[in-house]
């Protein structure tokens, strides 16, 4: 049986705020032929951002180009390469890399356009050819549905936590989490296995239970406890505060952190998940004495490092009990979308 010449992908074909109606599933879709350094991959499964639901809706802030095959996470098994491919082989089972060229850091403009599911074709495919700098090898530990989910959210807390190299995670500090969405969840479980402490905070009494189960060892519910800055502070010792911070909320949630915050800690802004008209000025990194830093994924060098950890500290990725076929990407969406899901949201692509 020859390689497939063709594939079925959904794709974004315009915006539109209210609905998901412009991501459509087209068939026979050609596959380009392989070339020198390119491999041919079929894609097992895909996990979903909230970035994938914010572009359809116009919602993103970085590079796009319409139309678009969504999606930048996944996990697929090497079908074939070109003749120059030497850092895998068939039969190996890969991770897509978020932004193709962040190869290491520092991350350059270049690979700021490079996203995956958004200014170039994504995931969302039965089949895909990529670059060999697109791609890395899967930890050997885990399946594809927990595979397809490390590329955007654990390799974004791993950055947070490691990427700033004289401030990298240290056994004995603390880190403070944000709710749980994908990047809190890995945080959470990178943090506890380096031997740091962790405060989550969350608006769940059943999600409290849930990060707790994942390393968490104080929990605070944000709704009760509306200066949760200052109440996580006080469970630091001597009430210095946290070492790094991970904050998915943004505006709506910085001056929070802000409070929480060490004198020389590290705030990672990661997220728009909170909009605010009100929000801090560049001068309370100063008030502070602290390091506030955005980040944007991360690399390829950065991914490897992270597969090690993973597979050495045996972390399996938290999934969401609703898997959903590839003919559901829509509804999988919407569910993300009505923030039905605890844990990464995946799509399985093949059998």
């Amino acid at each position: 049986m020859g390689l497939p010449t063709t594939t079925r992908a959904w794709s974004i074909t315009e915006i539109k705020k209210d609905s998901f109606d412009t991501v459509v599933l087209k068939d026979s879709v050609p596959i380009p032929k392989l070339g020198e350094r390119e491999v041919l991959i079929q894609i097992e499964a895909v996990s979903l951002n909230y970035r994938d639901l914010a572009i359809p809706k116009g919602l993103y802030p970085f590079p796009i180009n319409l139309p678009v095959v969504p999606g930048s996470d996944s996990a697929g098994i090497v079908l074939a390469t070109g003749p120059k491919v030497t850092k895998v082989s068939k039969g190996d089972r890969v991770c897509t890399l978020f932004n193709e060229h962040h190869q290491a850091n520092p991350i350059t403009p270049e690979a700021v356009k490079s996203g995956l599911g958004g200014a170039v074709d994504g995931t969302l495919r039965e089949y895909a050819v990529f670059g060999e700098h697109a791609l890395v090898k899967a930890p050997s530990t885990l399946n594809a549905i927990e595979a397809s989910t490390l590329t955007c959210a654990p390799l974004t807390a791993w950055n947070a936590l490691y990427g700033l190299q004289s401030k990298a995670l240290k056994p004995g500090e603390w880190v403070l989490t944000q709710g749980t969405g994908g990047v809190s969840l890995s945080g959470i479980q990178f943090a506890a296995a380096a031997g740091a402490t962790v405060v989550a905070t969350t608006s769940s009494k059943e999600k409290a239970e849930e990060l707790k189960k994942l390393g968490a060892t104080h929990v605070i519910n944000y709704k009760e406890t509306s200066n949760w800055g200052e109440a996580a502070r006080s469970l630091t010792p001597d009430g210095n505060g946290f070492d790094h911070i991970l904050e998915v909320g943004g505006p709506g949630s910085l001056e929070q952190s802000l409070k929480a915050i060490k004198l020389e800690g590290v705030i990672t802004i990661i997220g728009f998940l909170a909009p605010s008209d009100k929000q801090p000025t560049l001068m309370e990194a100063l008030n502070h004495v602290c390091t506030v830093r955005g980040i944007f994924v991360g690399s390829k060098q950065q991914f490897v490092e992270m597969n090690l950890a993973i597979d050495s500290n045996n972390i399996k990725p938290v999934v969401d009990s609703n898997i959903f076929s590839f003919e559901d990407v829509k509804k999988a969406y919407q569910y993300q979308w009505d923030q039905k899901h605890y844990g990464k949201v995946v799509v399985k692509v093949a059998n």
